[in-house]
């Protein structure tokens, strides 16, 4: 007997099927969250909370799941996302958060 294992990516938000649905998290009053979420409402999710982020204090910074501390500490600065973007014809903004899907791109690409 043969058996297939299907997994379904959805986004909690919309229900909406997707293979570029993501895993996010953040806190609240102590309180972890995860989300999966596609990009477009990601960058609903971030701005929305870019007010209180830009007004709020850091109390530090959680590494990414699965990576060692000093991968966690690394990754390609904005600068060198818009960098990469331009040479490979992405619309990006010379100020700013960049996009989750410019972000997603970039990490594809590498």
């Amino acid at each position: 007997m043969a058996q297939k294992i299907v997994t379904v990516y959805t986004d909690d938000l919309t229900g909406q099927e997707s293979e570029e649905v993501r895993t996010h998290t953040f806190s609240l009053d102590g309180v972890n969250y995860e989300i999966d979420l596609v990009s477009d409402n990601y960058d609903k999710l971030f701005e929305a909370l870019a007010p209180f982020i830009g007004s709020g204090r850091k109390v530090g910074r959680t590494k990414r799941a699965g990576a060692s501390p000093s991968q966690a500490a690394q990754g390609p600065s904005p600068e060198e996302m818009r960098a990469w973007a331009r040479e490979n014809n992405y619309p990006v903004n010379d100020r700013g958060r960049v996009p989750a899907s410019l972000r997603e791109a970039y990490a594809k690409a590498h």
